[in-house]
């Protein structure tokens, strides 16, 4: 087979190159390849906004642990109705509860506007009200990630993550087994896709 023909065939079975994937100037969500080696990241989701400063914020989504806010506050009332796990958002703050909420009102005027119909609380005065009034419509995070300014864009080259648009139904969805692989599967697919 001449070496054109080839490479014409090669090029077909290509994967979309990474500029076909969303801007990470804007909210996404990041899926680990399945080559990523890291007890904290790898089969790992998650949710990131971009920050005027050129750097992320994010929370894994994906990440359920055993404690509940119960175990973390056994004296708060309100504490003690939650039933649902806390999940490991990330590194950094993990002694710090934050919150993932649909309704700005419920957010309270702090919390930082993810995306249309998210936002993080960190807040702790605003997390006590959110675990009062309306834990059922929030996810509860022990810990975010953060990258400097240019440092996401940098992992993605590398091929860490598949970039994905944000989704905020997925993103409030307690229920997270087998959630990357299905994503896995969704982004693998795009990527042979022409």
């Amino acid at each position: 087979m001449p070496l054109r023909k080839l490479l014409l065939l090669l090029a077909m079975f290509a994967p979309l190159p990474l500029s076909a994937a969303p801007d990470t100037r804007e909210p996404v969500m990041l899926v680990a390849q399945p080559e990523l080696q890291s007890e904290l990241f790898g089969s790992s989701i998650l949710f990131v906004k971009p920050l005027a400063d050129g750097g992320h914020i994010g929370i894994i989504i994906n990440r359920p642990t055993n404690a509940t806010l119960r175990d973390l506050f056994p004296e708060d009332e309100p504490s003690k109705k939650v039933v649902d796990p806390l999940f490991l958002g990330g590194p950094e703050g993990y002694n710090r509860v934050f919150a993932l909420v649909d309704k700005r009102d419920t957010a309270g005027k702090d919390a930082l506007q993810m995306m249309p119909g998210v936002f993080l609380v960190s807040e702790s005065k605003d997390i006590d009200r959110v675990i009062a009034s309306d834990p059922e419509h929030a996810r509860f995070f022990l810990g975010v990630v953060t990258w400097r300014p240019g440092e996401l864009d940098e992992e993605v080259d590398r091929g860490m993550w598949y970039v994905d648009k944000a989704d905020a139904k997925l993103v409030l969805e307690k229920k997270t087994d087998g959630l990357w692989e299905e994503l896995v599967r969704r982004s693998e697919a795009k990527a042979h896709t022409i």
